[in-house]
C-alpha cells in the first residue's frame, strides 16, 4: 500500500479549527476564507479515508476518528516546530538583554540553562536592579525583557501572578523599644513603602534601624537582630522567619509580578526568535515559583524544556 505524505499546513488548520471553535473562526485566525478552510478539511478527510466532523445542531464536532487525527496532528506539529526552533537557535547569533529584581535571581539559572541549550550562539546580558530602574531601562530600549514587581498595569506587562509579602525577622528577634526597628533597602523599594504605609495606617511607631543596597546586606542585618522587614520569602535564609502577621503586625498587601518585553521591531529586532523563547521560559519558571509561594503544600511540578 502506497502511503501519502500529509500536509502540515492542513494539519495546522485542523488544530486551529478545533481550538477556535469552527471554520469561520479559523478562517479569521488564519487569514483565509471559510470556504478555503472547508476545502482543506474535505481533502484531509479524503486522504485519511474517514469522516472527521459530524453535525451537532448548527455546529460541527469532531468524530472519534477526528479526535484521533487531532492528537496525531498536535504531535506532528510539535515535532515540526521543535525542529525549526532548534535549527534556528543553533545558527542564530546575537544578544538578548534581560532584567530582574534581586528577589527573582533564583528564577534565572534554570531558564538561562534551557535557553543556552536552544540558542548556544546567542549571548545574554543580565541586569539585576530595582523595579523602577528596570522599567526605565526597558523604556529607553536598553532591555528586551524584564521581570518586575508592582508594574502589572503597564500595556507591555504579562501578569504572571501575585507575590505574597510577609514580615521577616530573626527567630530570636524581640522588640522592646517604643518604636519598631525596620531593616530596609533604599527609599524607592516598594516593600519598604508598603511596610511604612501599613505601620502609619495602624498608628504603630517605627524607626529605620538598618539600610542596605542589597538583599545580602538586608539578610545580614536581620540575622543580627537589628530589626524586622517586609519582603517576599524568596531566598529566605534559614535563621529567619516569615509570617503575614509576625509579632501581630498588620497584614501586608500582595504585589503583582509581571514580565515585560520591548516592542517587536525595536532596536533588537534580529533577536526576536530568541527573545520569544526566553520570554516563554521565564514565564513558566516564574509562575512555578509563585505557585510554590502561594501554595507551599503543593508538590512542585517538573516541566520539560
Amino acid at each position: 500500500m502506497l502511503l501519502r505524505n500529509l500536509d502540515l499546513d492542513t494539519l495546522r488548520t485542523l488544530v486551529t479549527t478545533h481550538d477556535v471553535g469552527g471554520f469561520a473562526q479559523a478562517a479569521d485566525r488564519l487569514g483565509r476564507t471559510p470556504s478555503a478552510i472547508s476545502l482543506q478539511m474535505k481533502r484531509l478527510q479524503e486522504e485519511l479515508g474517514t469522516p472527521l466532523f459530524r453535525k451537532h445542531g448548527r455546529a460541527l464536532k469532531l468524530t472519534e476518528a477526528g479526535q484521533t487525527a487531532l492528537g496525531y496532528a498536535r504531535r506532528m506539529l510539535a515535532l515540526n516546530d521543535d525542529l525549526l526552533q532548534t535549527m534556528q537557535g543553533v545558527t542564530l547569533a546575537g544578544t538578548v538583554r534581560i532584567g530582574a529584581p534581586q528577589d527573582f535571581a533564583s528564577v534565572l539559572p534554570d531558564a538561562l540553562r534551557q535557553f543556552a541549550a536552544l540558542y548556544p550562539r546567542t549571548q545574554v546580558e543580565l541586569r539585576i536592579e530595582g523595579n523602577g530602574a528596570l522599567i526605565e531601562a526597558l523604556d529607553k530600549g536598553q532591555l528586551d525583557l524584564t521581570l518586575t514587581i508592582g508594574f502589572a498595569d503597564r500595556k507591555d506587562a504579562l501578569l504572571l501572578g501575585e507575590l505574597p509579602v510577609l514580615w521577616i525577622a530573626s527567630r530570636t528577634f524581640r522588640t522592646q523599644d517604643a518604636s519598631l526597628p525596620l531593616a530596609v533597602l533604599g527609599p524607592q523599594c516598594a516593600f519598604r513603602k508598603a511596610a511604612v504605609q501599613e505601620l502609619e495606617a495602624a498608628g504603630i511607631p517605627y524607626r529605620i534601624a538598618a539600610t542596605s543596597p542589597s538583599l545580602d546586606g538586608l539578610w545580614a542585618a536581620l540575622q543580627g537582630g537589628l530589626g524586622i522587614t517586609a519582603r517576599t520569602a524568596m531566598q529566605l535564609p534559614a535563621p529567619l522567619m516569615a509570617n503575614k502577621s509576625l509579632h501581630r503586625l498588620p497584614v501586608l498587601p500582595s504585589f503583582p509580578v509581571a514580565l515585560h518585553r520591548a516592542p517587536h521591531g525595536g532596536q533588537n529586532a534580529t533577536a526576536t526568535p530568541a527573545v520569544d523563547a526566553l520570554h516563554s521560559l521565564l514565564s513558566m519558571a516564574t509562575q512555578g515559583i509563585l505557585a510554590d509561594l502561594t501554595y507551599p503544600q503543593r508538590p512542585r511540578i517538573l516541566r520539560k524544556a
